[in-house]
């Protein structure tokens, strides 16, 4: 195995198999020129793409958002996916504000020039939401805080980076120190989302068919699949990176242990504990979980009747693990405050700017969600503890 380098574009020769990786930065204009350039001089057999069907899906369809419905989405319990969807989304849109390109769309080009020219175009990337999935099952508890915490401040922190930073973050040996940092924090995350879409993609660019072919990949996964292409790696071994892990026994059985626990306390309360104190101690429960779900409800701007409801369902919710009160909640909001074609329409753009999170109908409902359900899980925790001072 050898190859020649530039900064951006390696080539290599496996199995008699010429393959040019191109890496790319998500929002940078040099990507698009670059990419454009290669495929026209190289004039593959194929074009290979980070990408999966619903990525690209995605990036040529410009009015996915208006074919969306939100009560269907949180109906199926897709809430969480969407949320952390829109939250990457937003974070690609703002820093692709200062460099006027749309997030991906080195990618959109590469497809769309693979096509026109002719060439077998393939999507390696495995599927995101497996992706995702994966990411939150292998996390421990601490770590999935850890996450949640930096999903929900990036949907507002603004970043701004020019070609000329993007440039030196594309080169290899920043983004290999990039990569050992976010692996000393959060070494599962770093495995899933970087190491093992490295394996799963060098996998299918190795097997893609014809004797050339151009490879489009973010830069940070350069070093790994230029690592992996001359490795053996098994049919078995990515059947196993595609499936989804099932939950954890504990995972699967503590959000029923808390509502057991706390009914027992209450069970016992009426029966053996002082009647007085069983009377505060259910107050103490509403009145917790009520607030501060309501509360929350309200910080994203939630119509009169969402907030009414999540005060009275929050109670109910917290002891029932079939249904979270973002669930509720979201749902509500989606019915009476239902996003209007205006909204649908501006998402892309509105989703950039913290004002427009909450201007928009669409990223309201899911603001909704997002707070509502922090707000139960902690008015669940302080009820709880209310609970064990009165009984």
């Amino acid at each position: 195995m050898d190859y020649s380098e530039t900064q951006d574009v390696r080539r290599v020769m496996v199995d008699d198999k010429e393959i040019i990786l191109v890496g790319t930065a998500h929002i940078s204009r040099d990507s698009v020129e670059t990419v454009r350039r290669v495929i026209e001089s190289e004039m593959p057999d194929t074009v290979c793409v980070e990408l999966d069907p619903q990525r690209h899906q995605a990036l040529k369809d410009g009015n996915r958002w208006q074919s969306l419905n939100l009560i269907q989405v949180i109906r199926k319990g897709q809430g969480p996916f969407l949320l952390a969807n829109l939250a990457l989304a937003s974070f690609q849109k703002r820093m692709g504000l200062s460099t006027g390109v749309k997030p991906g769309a080195e990618l959109a080009e590469a497809a769309e020039l693979g096509e026109a020219r002719g060439c077998e175009v393939r999507l390696v990337d495995r599927d995101i939401r497996t992706t995702l999935l994966r990411a939150w099952r292998k996390t421990g508890i601490w770590r999935k805080m850890n996450m949640v915490a930096t999903l929900v401040a990036g949907m507002f922190e603004k970043q701004k980076l020019d070609e000329t930073q993007l440039a030196a973050l594309r080169q290899t040996d920043t983004l290999s120190a990039m990569l050992d940092e976010m692996g000393a924090v959060l070494p599962s995350v770093k495995t899933i989302l970087v190491d093992e879409r490295d394996e799963y993609m060098a996998y299918h660019i190795r097997r893609s068919p014809g004797q050339k072919v151009v490879a489009v990949v973010g830069a940070a996964h350069l070093p790994g699949i230029l690592r992996l292409l001359d490795t053996d790696i098994r049919p078995e071994k990515i059947a196993e990176l595609s499936s989804i892990p099932r939950r954890t026994a504990l995972s699967r059985f503590l959000p029923w242990v808390i509502p057991a626990v706390v009914i027992g306390l209450f069970v016992i309360g009426f029966y053996f504990g002082d009647r007085d104190q069983f009377a505060g101690a259910a107050l103490a429960w509403f009145l917790a979980n009520g607030i501060l779900t309501s509360l929350g409800a309200a910080i994203a701007f939630g119509h009169p009747l969402t907030v009414a409801t999540a005060f009275v369902a929050a109670p109910f919710t917290s002891l029932n693990p079939t249904i979270g009160a973002g669930f509720v909640t979201g749902m509500v909001q989606a019915c009476v405050a239902s996003p209007t074609v205006r909204d649908l329409e501006q998402v892309s753009e509105d989703m950039a700017t913290l004002r427009g999170w909450w201007s928009n109908r669409m990223t309201r409902v899911m603001l909704v969600f997002l707070f509502s359900s922090l707000g139960s899980a902690l008015g669940t925790i302080v009820a709880f503890n209310w609970l064990k001072n009165l009984i």
